[in-house]
């Protein structure tokens, strides 16, 4: 049996989605690659019967929180995906981190193209709310996008969870930010933002969103292109930025918010 073949026959297993995850980022693109790069506040809402506020009790001693969640918006190396369309296991996979062109083995990497399609994230507990009788997880520092179905979740354990004599590979430190700069024009539509009532933008998204563009969430073979504009999806706003031209050096590049308009 080929190791890169899928079999109709190969066993599976049904995991129950226990909540889903709310954020104020409704693409995949600006996710941060990593959870805790940016305090993006979200809430997880849990679904009956995981809802109950007995099954949370003692979880506000814990300060951050395991996630197990399941990558709904990817396809790639899914064992169903691949059956039906006759295409076969991926092994290697290109991490952003390596500039996405050398590859490595998908179990070496963190990627998101999996052929379990599951997540692990670390985040920040802020608080536990009961509306109308079921529970609902005030987080910050989640890599998950809205609607990210929620498998399980777990205390964080510092003594055990937290090794610091790990040795992390191809990524032994955070990945550099870029300077963020706003123009005229999206300086002005943020300030008129913040006064408008209903909008739902304020100062503290103004930090989040260039906390998010600060991560450049773009290709990294478009890392020294300063003609195109990209846009982010922010609540209800798409949030359009590009590189300074006047940078030549990708490390001390600025990226600059060129536009904030309603999505």
């Amino acid at each position: 049996m080929s190791q890169d073949d899928f079999h109709p026959d190969t066993p599976q297993i049904t995991l129950p989605i226990i909540g889903y995850h709310r954020s104020a980022l409704s693409q995949k693109f600006g996710i941060p690659r990593q959870p805790n790069l940016v305090a993006l506040p979200s809430v997880i809402e849990m679904v009956t019967p995981y809802d109950m506020p007995e099954a949370f009790l003692g979880i506000e001693d814990f300060s951050h929180l395991w996630i197990s969640w399941h990558t709904h918006h990817n396809h790639l190396n899914s064992p169903q995906d691949n059956a039906e369309s006759g295409h076969r296991f991926k092994p290697k996979v290109r991490p952003p981190r390596l500039g996405g062109n050398t590859k490595l083995g998908v179990f070496a990497t963190r990627s998101t193209y999996r052929p379990s399609q599951l997540g692990l994230s670390v985040v920040k507990l802020v608080k536990v709310e009961v509306v109308s009788g079921a529970v609902r997880l005030h987080i910050t520092g989640a890599d998950m996008v809205d609607g990210t179905p929620i498998i399980d979740i777990k205390p964080y354990i510092a003594y055990s969870d937290a090794l610091t004599d790990a040795v992390s590979g191809f990524a032994p430190d955070k990945p550099k930010l870029k300077p963020v700069v706003l123009s005229p024009q999206a300086e002005s539509q943020l300030d008129d933002l913040c006064q408008q009532a209903g909008s739902g933008i304020d100062l503290e998204d103004k930090l989040i969103i260039t906390g998010l563009i600060a991560q450049d969430p773009r290709p990294a073979y478009r890392q020294q292109d300063t003609k195109r504009i990209y846009f982010m999806r922010y609540k209800h706003y798409d949030i359009g930025f590009q590189m300074q031209s006047s940078t030549h050096s990708c490390s001390d590049s600025t990226l600059c918010i060129v536009s904030i308009t309603p999505a």
